[in-house]
Parts: C-alpha cells; sequence; structure tokens
C-alpha cells in the first residue's frame, strides 16, 4: 500500500479539529434516515389501532422502526416513540482479532503487508450472517476495529481498502434491523505483545525488538503461534498485561510525560516528540479516520474508545508485586522489577504460579527465566539498547554485585518529580477520553454515544463523575465466570470469585445446582450494574462482553455432541442479565470457530456457531422464520430467548424459564415529573427500582416483544394477565408479539405471562442442593433427632 494521494487527503489528520467533509470511502450510499419521514405519535396512539398493524418487528432498530433512531433517556434506550429498547446482540467478531492472512508459522512475518479486509466475513456473505442474528434476535453489535487493521503499514498511512469495507459493511445493517457501535478493540496492547491491537510499529518506535521479545520474557507469543490450547498454555495470554512489552506500552501511552519524560520519537514531520504525545496523537488521527468514514451510517450508533483498558505499570502497589484481584496470577509472572532485568538480559528467578482451590491460583515455585540473556531492546533503538526504566533511573544493574537495584520504589505511584499521587482514572483515562470523544464527534455527528468501560474486573470508579466523563456516554463493562473461564469448566458448583475478591466470606460464595448457578450469576452481574449506578447515577449500562468457553470440561462436548453443561452455563448467565434488565453483547458470533482451533486466537473458544457445521449458504432461504439458518450453531435454546424488545412504558420485571418456554413480564406506565410517590428515590441504584419519569414523553402503547420462531414453531402462543380493552397479536414471519394496552394512566402497572402449547421438553433439570439431597438430608435429620430423643429418654 502506498502513502495516501491527494485524493485520500482528508485521511491523514494532524491538528485537533477536523472539517466535517464527505469521506472519499463513501462507495455505498448513505442509508440517512429523512426526519421527515419520523412521526410524532405512534400509530397505536390512535384507538382504532389493531396491534403489529405497522411494517416493524421487534428487533428492528431501524431508523423506520424505532421512529427516527435511538437515544439515551436516564437508565435507558429509548426510541424515538418514547418507548424504552432492550439491546441485545453479539461482538462481531473474535476473527477480527488477526488480518485475513496472519500466519502462525511465520509471526511476526512482514506487520506491514497485512491485511483485515473481510474481517469479521468477506462483504459477499453479509446477507447470511446478518439474516442470521435477525432470526436469532441478536440485532444489537459489537463491531470489533483494530488500530492494526487500520494503520498497519506505517505512523499515518491508513488502509482505505479496510475502510471502505467496514463502511460497505456496516452499510447494510439497516436492511435487517440491526445497528452497532464500532468498538476499538485490544488485549495486552497488541498481537505483537500476544494479544490484539496496536500495530508492530507503536512498539517498534520504542525500542522493542519484536524477534526478541518472547525470548526476553517480555511477552508470551506461544498463543499467537497457533498454541493456546493444551493444558500448560490454557489461559496464559491474560498475564501478558503484567509482562514487559504491554506494561510498557499502556504507561507510555497513558502517562509517558509523566513517567518517561525522555523517551522523543519522530513524528511526521521529523520533529521530536514526546513518546505519549505521538502515541496519543497517532491513536486520535486514527480515530478520527474511522469515524469519518462510518459515522454518517444509520446503523452506527456510537463509539467504543478502547477495549479492556490496562494502566500498565501505573499505580502497581510495587516494583514488587501487581495486584492479584485486578491481574491474573498464571504460571510465570515477573514482578515489575523483574520484567526490567529479563527484559535487559538478565537471567531473573521469577515467581511461577498453578492453580488452586479456592482462589484461582496460589504461588508454588520459582523458575529461572531468559538463560539466553536475550534483550527485548533494540541497539538501534531511541535508547540504543538499554532498558527504558533503566534509561530513566527507575533501576539500575550494579556491576560489582552482579545484582539488580531498585533506585525509586514508588516511581509508577506518583509523580517523580512533585511526589503527588497518581490516579489512573482521574489523570489520565478521563480526560483523554473526553478528548477523543469530541475528536469522533467533531467528524461524525454530535448525537453518537460514547461507551466506556473500566479495567476489567474493576467496578465503575466513584470518581467518573458528570464533569469528568464525556456527554451521551454509556456504561460498558465486561463481565464472565471467572471460575469456570478460568477453569474451562462447569458443573453442579459453581463459585463467586468476585465475591471472595472483595472479601466475601467463602462459604457464601459456593453454590450448587442450576438454581445456584443462576442466583450466583445475578448477584455477580447485579453487583456491577447497581455499583454503576450508584457511581455514575441514571445511565445505561451494557455488558459489552459475557460469554461461555464452549470447550470446557476438557472438549467433552465435541466429542460426544452433548453440550449440556453450555447450555446450563449460558442460560444462568442470560437469566442473570434478565433480571438486571439490562442489555449485552454476546462474545462472540465467530463464522471461522472450528472444533480444533476454536476461534484460533490464544487457545479460546467462545464462538457457539461455527459455519465448518452449517450447509452452504446457496443452500439457505433467509427469511426470519428460516430454520435452516440455525444449522451449525449448538445451544441455541439457551441463547435464543423471548425478551421485551420496545416497551410502551417502564421495564419493572422480566424472567424467563426455558425449560418451560414462559416468560413474566411487568412494567408501568411513566409517571408525570413531580408526581411523588411512585418515583423512585433520587440516586436509587436498585435494579428491582427504576426511576418512574422518563426524559422523553410516551407517544405509543404497543409494546412488541421478541418471541423467537424456533420456540414457536408448531406451537400455540398464549398470552395471559392482559386488562380489559387490552389487545394482542403474535406475527411469526416478524417473530414478535405486539401487545397495545388501553389505561395509559400515569403510575398503572402491567403484567403479562407469555407461554407456548404444548411446552418445550426441559433441556435440562433446574437443581439445587434441596432437590438433589433433600431426602437425605431429611433422613439424616430425622436420624439425629431420633438418637438426640432416645438419649434424652434416657437420661
Amino acid at each position: 500500500m502506498s502513502p495516501p494521494s491527494s485524493l485520500d487527503a482528508s485521511f491523514v489528520f494532524v491538528e485537533n479539529h477536523r472539517p466535517r467533509s464527505t469521506s472519499p470511502l463513501a462507495k455505498v450510499q448513505s442509508t440517512s434516515f429523512k426526519k421527515e419521514q419520523t412521526q410524532a405519535f405512534h400509530p397505536s396512539k390512535d384507538l382504532s389501532y389493531w396491534p403489529g398493524s405497522t411494517p416493524s418487528y421487534a428487533h428492528d432498530w431501524s431508523p423506520q422502526a424505532t421512529g427516527g433512531g435511538l437515544k439515551i433517556a436516564g437508565r435507558h434506550f429509548v426510541d424515538g416513540y418514547g418507548r424504552v429498547c432492550s439491546l441485545r446482540g453479539v461482538n462481531l467478531s473474535g476473527s477480527c482479532k488477526t488480518p485475513v492472512d496472519h500466519d502462525h508459522n511465520n509471526f511476526p512475518g512482514d506487520h506491514r503487508t497485512v491485511t483485515f479486509v473481510g474481517r469479521p466475513f468477506p462483504l459477499e456473505e453479509a446477507h447470511e450472517h446478518f439474516s442470521r442474528l435477525r432470526r436469532w434476535g441478536l440485532t444489537f453489535i459489537r463491531f470489533l476495529v483494530t488500530w492494526e487493521a487500520v494503520e498497519h503499514e506505517g505512523p499515518g498511512i491508513y488502509d482505505l481498502d479496510y475502510l471502505a469495507y467496514i463502511r460497505s459493511l456496516l452499510g447494510l445493517l439497516p436492511q435487517y434491523g440491526l445497528t452497532a457501535f464500532v468498538s476499538l478493540h485490544q488485549d495486552v496492547w497488541s498481537r505483537y505483545c500476544g494479544g490484539s491491537g496496536a500495530p508492530a510499529w507503536t512498539l517498534e518506535c520504542v525500542g522493542f525488538d519484536l524477534h526478541a521479545i518472547e525470548d526476553a520474557g517480555a511477552a508470551w507469543l506461544h498463543g499467537q503461534r497457533g498454541g493456546g490450547h493444551v493444558e500448560a498454555e490454557r489461559g496464559l495470554w491474560p498475564c501478558g498485561y503484567q509482562k514487559l512489552s504491554a506494561a510498557t506500552m499502556a504507561t507510555l501511552f497513558w502517562a509517558g510525560d509523566i513517567f518517561a519524560p525522555k523517551l522523543l520519537v519522530k513524528n511526521q514531520r521529523n520533529q521530536d516528540v514526546p513518546i505519549q504525545q505521538f502515541l496519543q496523537g497517532a491513536f486520535l488521527d486514527m480515530w478520527a479516520v474511522v469515524a469519518q468514514a462510518v459515522g454518517d451510517l444509520d446503523g452506527v450508533l456510537g463509539f467504543q474508545i478502547m477495549n479492556e483498558p490496562h494502566r500498565g505499570y501505573i499505580n502497581v502497589p510495587s516494583l514488587h508485586s501487581f495486584d492479584y484481584n485486578t491481574d491474573l496470577h498464571l504460571s510465570h509472572v515477573p514482578s515489575a522489577f523483574e520484567s526490567f532485568q529479563l527484559g535487559a538480559g538478565h537471567p531473573t528467578l521469577v515467581s511461577t504460579w498453578t492453580r488452586s482451590f479456592p482462589m484461582p491460583t496460589k504461588h508454588t515455585s520459582h523458575t529461572l527465566l531468559n538463560t539466553s540473556k536475550t534483550k527485548a531492546w533494540r541497539p538501534d533503538g531511541p535508547t540504543q539498547g538499554r532498558c527504558l526504566w533503566e534509561y530513566h533511573d527507575v533501576w539500575r544493574w550494579n556491576n560489582v554485585t552482579d545484582k539488580a537495584v531498585p533506585l525509586r520504589e514508588n516511581y509508577f505511584r506518583q509523580h517523580p518529580d512533585s511526589g503527588r499521587k497518581i490516579e489512573w482514572y482521574t489523570d489520565l483515562y478521563f480526560p483523554f477520553a473526553k478528548r477523543w470523544a469530541e475528536r469522533v464527534r467533531n467528524v461524525s455527528s454530535d448525537s453518537k454515544l460514547v461507551f466506556l468501560e473500566p479495567i476489567p474486573n474493576e467496578f465503575a470508579p466513584d470518581s467518573w463523575t458528570e464533569e469528568r466523563r464525556p456527554s451521551n456516554m454509556v456504561f460498558a463493562p465486561h463481565w464472565y465466570d471467572l471460575n469456570s473461564l478460568f477453569n474451562k469448566a462447569f458443573g453442579n458448583f459453581s463459585v463467586n470469585v468476585q465475591g471472595l475478591s472483595r472479601g466475601m466470606f467463602p462459604l457464601k460464595a459456593f453454590y450448587w445446582g442450576q438454581k445456584g448457578a443462576r442466583e450466583n450469576f445475578t448477584l455477580q452481574i447485579r453487583n456491577i450494574v447497581e455499583n454503576g449506578y450508584r457511581s455514575l447515577g441514571e445511565m445505561p449500562v451494557i455488558i459489552g462482553e459475557c460469554g461461555i468457553p464452549m470447550d470446557m470440561n476438557k472438549g467433552e462436548a465435541f466429542k460426544t455432541g452433548n453440550f449440556i453443561y453450555q447450555m446450563r452455563m449460558m442460560d444462568a448467565m442470560l437469566t442473570a442479565l434478565e433480571k438486571a434488565l439490562i442489555g449485552f453483547t454476546l462474545w462472540n458470533y465467530n463464522p471461522y470457530n472450528n472444533d480444533e482451533r476454536g476461534d484460533d486466537w490464544n487457545g479460546e473458544n467462545f464462538s457457539w456457531f461455527s459455519r465448518q457445521r452449517a450447509s452452504p449458504p446457496a443452500e439457505l432461504s433467509f427469511e426470519q422464520t428460516s430454520a435452516g439458518l440455525d444449522e451449525g450453531a449448538r445451544i441455541l435454546p439457551a441463547i435464543v430467548r423471548p425478551y421485551p424488545a420496545k416497551t410502551a412504558g417502564i421495564p419493572l420485571r422480566f424472567d424467563y424459564e426455558m425449560s418451560k418456554g414462559s416468560l413474566t413480564f411487568e412494567w408501568a406506565n411513566p409517571e408525570e415529573a413531580g408526581s411523588g410517590a411512585a418515583i423512585s428515590a433520587p440516586g436509587s441504584s436498585s435494579v428491582f427500582d427504576p426511576p418512574r419519569v422518563l426524559q422523553y414523553p410516551l407517544r405509543s402503547r404497543e409494546t412488541e416483544i421478541f418471541m423467537p420462531a424456533q420456540l414457536t414453531r408448531s406451537r400455540t402462543v398464549v398470552v395471559g394477565g392482559l386488562k380489559k380493552g387490552d389487545r394482542w397479536f403474535h406475527d411469526a414471519e416478524k417473530q414478535t408479539v405486539f401487545i397495545v394496552t388501553q389505561d395509559t394512566t400515569p403510575g398503572v402497572k402491567h403484567k403479562i405471562v407469555i407461554f407456548v402449547l404444548p411446552s418445550p421438553r426441559p433441556a435440562f433439570v433446574v437443581n439445587d442442593v434441596w432437590s438433589d439431597y433433600g431426602l437425605y438430608i431429611r433422613s439424616s435429620m430425622i436420624i439425629l433427632l431420633a438418637i438426640a430423643f432416645y438419649f434424652l429418654r434416657s437420661v
């Protein structure tokens, strides 16, 4: 790829302000919805309206179906008619972490000539995949883009073919009722640190040798070479955050001005600039390119600055340890001080951690690493081969004693010059997030939502105050069951690792059976959501990533074809999300998944769809009711579930029991502002007690509930609990139950039950301790009482 021509000049950004010009990438026509097409009121406001009379369906987020689009109102998404919208969908896709021409055997190879065109799938396959997601009701997309995909060739050289590709792909979304937010994905900084995200040149510019960092203990790269599947490698890649290359890059990106002021690099004008300015400037320029390329599309709801941000060494408890509660400790985990020594070419004894119970891991031994004395730093780099942190006098090597000596123990906890304590969120993340939000909105639209998340495994920080965060923000944390994720196992026994890491009494953290797993996951997700409301106030919460390992229990299901435990775990997770009344995007829908390599990235296997298992597209029908689209998927009864997509009121409670195919939904008509009693108290964070006032007036009486054809096929749908004058209609082709309520009095509650006849055959038993062991427990108690009574009589 050659440098941009004059035609592409609008994509070579240097300054902070960008014109709202039309992108030269506009190879597809804009699908912008004409404002004059919107209606002030939904047709259902007419008392003669019959349910389902509009062309819309429940899970359709196109402007036509939502009265002009989605916006934020307190903790809710609402459509143009003031209805509260529940968004659920998928991450598209895990395949986006690696280029189309990723070569396991030749990694890192020629990193400047890779291509991501065709990730997540080729444009010609879009009809198949979007039709499938529409059938499943998973029409909210977290669309993954990496920095490397946009700017792999070098600073300021953008892959226009890739940008044109994602514009064409995202331009198709409204045709299928889909909407998306574009998420800049990263894990462990970059593929060249063992994860995904940033281009290789970001590491090269600070002096890292891509061909030496693994031998020097600065990264674990075997997963990028196709590994990560065997027991010894399982789950190692997240430990890369604590290794030298990723931790250094994150530190320089967020706080290079503070902690590495002597590191200057050449910018595109051949000027020496501080490393933080260089990296953040390049990042913002790249983001402006992406936002300009797709920001005018109706299918793009907003943007997410960065997946799972990490602070690197900033706020590390000490040079000699990391925080066990936020940073995974498994296998060889060098401290910051030890990582400096390893990278400088000194063999170093490093703590080794192994799996344990009830906490995930424990320290069991030490291992001598880098016996080859390999240096991670290039001799022709900006530090002339010296460790960057030795270059900044954080440590030095004592040639007399032949040992490393720490010089500044609190270097990453406070400002090296002033001694002022550095707080990552307040001092670094928030200011940059606001700059980023202004930048992307400047080249797209002020109406775009921005999605932000905290560091993994952390709750929303209290310091994330309104004046510090961007406007129009959505809180988008991640949640995984860390015990099952880490052990790749699920059964009747589950553990609340979130609670244990925060001091929960161990016996309270253990659960039994499917009921127990549901309760466990419900508590964990509710903690995240309610903590978000407490810290951030009334703001929408979306779980941006949640999922289950398909290769759990040693991949037994791939041999037997019985995915019962995957089904149970997915049900427990989605039940918990439904009880919290929040939306989510599942990790992940990956057409390239297969049983042998999984998602083909660091041994992960999370996609419950594999095109390898499906019929060729030529043999498929693409209507919503086409069962052929289900081929290639697993555990769909647990994933494809009914849900209230558009509610003419405020949702109060939603429960779906997949073993019976029945749902219970309760909602309330909005209160008039200032009416008092029924309104939640200010600051209420409960998921069970949402505020009863909406920012926008409700202009619809029709509630639309997604009712999957997979559940209703050859069955009768029954709706109970309706009041006098209420009407409903089930449209099988639209997979929607339409409900129009008669009583619109503020504060009035509605409660319905929907079920199918005949009931589906249960996929599993919803068991608990009493159902499994109740007879034994009762028998034991009777025997003990009898013995006690006998001895009392004897006395």
